[in-house]
């Protein structure tokens, strides 16, 4: 402990007061925390678009910070302009970020487009970019040229760990506040197009032995599952003899897993904050094939691979632009692991996405940001901008009052959430003590006419076996025994409705009479927040 405080000591007295504990993700009973300045810590946040990390384009994107009453913006930093000469590094564009950052008091993630944005090599600096040979693609079948890097290529792993190493090396010392509180590394790392490289070098190691990593035998069953092949698996032996029809995605996935496992260990060792890989998804249902979706990034279905070969990244991270209830909801399952923090980087910015930010919390995530926050450089109308912010405007204005209790008690497991479905049928939540049903649609009492589109929510927070805080919109709630209260007549000994401020409830009036009399209160369109007391006689 000494040890400690002495250290605490000497960075206070090397970078002055705004010196904070660094952040980190912490795991207790299969939750996860995001510890910012030592407390958990969730990201309401909001992705610029591609281009817009520019001084000229900052602005429009701090007005959407703001509009969205967001904690945290995700921003992309550029190869191309980091390093326009090889060797040559230019970190101008980050210490623009970190002053205003500060300055709006928003905390940062960075989103490393290096060798891989959106399964190309369209960020890498034009030096490499006309030197294909020594910073090559993948090779398609017979040969067809495929617009992504090849992650065999050692020349460019190397020059890509040499430029994220510099970065986190100058953010280290240039952010000693921590404004920066989580990097992203590459940007949906995959291949679109084929399923892997079958360059000549390529096949040289597919033709090779599976690594002993993916041979354990909890690994292999979970490959094996998913794989496409009959008769007896093989235990060891060559990808085919092994994987069967998966073994030319699962050897992508290996590879650019290990490629960027090298690039972020040569960033931790100089400045270790979290690091995490977003991923392109697949349908989460009917295992298809590799041809269908962007083969080698970490999609469902080859998490056990990359959990292997990508020691250095904290988590695996899905970008939900898939639709349907049924659809996402597995998906925020499958990536709600005990081995793996659950955060959404990127959501299409819609109002039906809304509603899995609750869906997040309630499984413990450490976090949610929809896609395209700003104008894109005057691209889009602000009227359409200001329309597309609101729906998350609205819940992140709540929820960000409540922030250090709501953090809290979803690394505790402590909250509950339901999201309407496409059928908008209610739902019933097992509390305990009590039972609650939750009825999506607009109107009063008992009559709801359906929303279109199925947008209700309701996150429920126990404080007590009789106590509890309700935030939503767009349903109504209704309670019944349950447990040692069935059977027994009840009835509801105060409902507030009020504001979060600071972390703390106020009451602004007591709902009863109507509001209550006829089942139980309501969520209009406005997101509100209640405080319910329930008594059983």
């Amino acid at each position: 402990m000494k040890r400690i405080a002495l250290g605490l000591t000497m960075m206070i007295a090397i970078y002055g007061e705004g010196f904070a504990q660094a952040p980190e993700i912490i795991e207790k009973n299969g939750h996860h925390a995001l510890l910012v300045d030592g407390k958990p810590y969730f990201i309401l946040g909001g992705q610029a678009h591609n281009s817009s990390a520019w001084p000229s384009t900052l602005p429009s994107v701090w007005a959407s910070i703001e509009t969205m009453h967001a904690n945290t913006l995700e921003v992309p930093i550029y190869w191309e302009q980091i390093e326009p000469q090889q060797g040559r590094f230019n970190f101008s564009l980050i210490d623009t970020l970190l002053v205003q950052a500060r300055a709006h008091k928003v905390r940062l993630v960075l989103l490393w487009f290096g060798t891989w944005k959106n399964g190309s090599n369209h960020y890498m600096p034009a030096w490499m970019k006309k030197d294909g040979e020594k910073y090559p693609n993948i090779s398609g079948i017979q040969s067809k040229p495929i617009d992504s890097p090849s992650p065999i290529a050692i020349t460019t792993m190397e020059a890509d760990k040499k430029a994220f190493a510099n970065i986190m090396h100058h953010l280290k010392r240039a952010d000693p506040q921590h404004t920066v509180i989580m990097i992203q590394v590459e940007n949906e790392p995959g291949a679109w197009g084929s399923a892997r490289d079958y360059s000549e070098a390529a096949q040289k190691l597919f033709e090779g032995p599976v690594p002993a990593a993916l041979l354990k035998k909890g690994v292999l069953n979970a490959l094996q599952a998913n794989a496409l092949t009959s008769g007896i698996p093989a235990t060891s032996g060559t990808w085919k003899e092994v994987f069967g029809d998966r073994a030319d995605e699962y050897f992508q996935a290996w590879y650019v897993a290990r490629y960027i496992d090298q690039v972020a260990a040569a960033g931790k060792a100089e400045y270790a904050l979290p690091m995490y890989v977003n991923v392109a998804l697949r349908d989460p249902f009917g295992n298809p094939p590799a041809t269908n979706y962007e083969s080698g990034g970490a999609t469902d279905n080859v998490i056990p691979i990359w959990k292997a070969a990508a020691k250095s990244i904290d988590l695996l991270a899905p970008d939900i632009y898939l639709d349907g209830s049924k659809t996402i909801l597995k998906v925020i399952e499958l990536y709600d692991r005990p081995d793996n923090a659950l955060f959404v980087p990127e959501a299409a910015l819609i109002v039906e996405k809304t509603k899995y930010l609750y869906a997040v919390l309630a499984d413990g995530g450490i976090g949610f940001a929809p896609f395209g926050i700003d104008d894109n450089g005057g691209r889009i109308p602000a009227e359409k901008v200001a329309k597309y912010l609101a729906p998350f405007g609205q819940e992140y204005a709540v929820l960000n009052a409540m922030m250090t209790p709501l953090a809290q008690w979803s690394f505790e497991g402590n909250i509950k959430a339901v999201v309407e479905r496409e059928d908008h049928a209610a739902q019933t939540v097992d509390l305990g003590s009590w039972e609650a049903k939750v009825s999506f649609g607009k109107g009063e009492r008992d009559i709801l006419h359906p929303n279109d589109p199925p947008t209700g929510k309701l996150m429920i927070i126990p404080l007590s076996d009789d106590q509890f805080i309700l935030v939503g919109n767009l349903c109504h709630i209704t309670f019944s025994g349950s447990g040692p209260n069935v059977g027994k007549p009840w009835q509801y000994l105060k409902v507030e409705e009020g504001y979060f401020k600071n972390g703390t409830f106020h009451a602004q009036r007591i709902l009863n009479g109507d509001e209550t009399d006829w089942g139980g209160p309501g969520f209009g369109e406005k997101t509100s927040v209640l405080e319910v007391t329930l008594i059983a006689r």
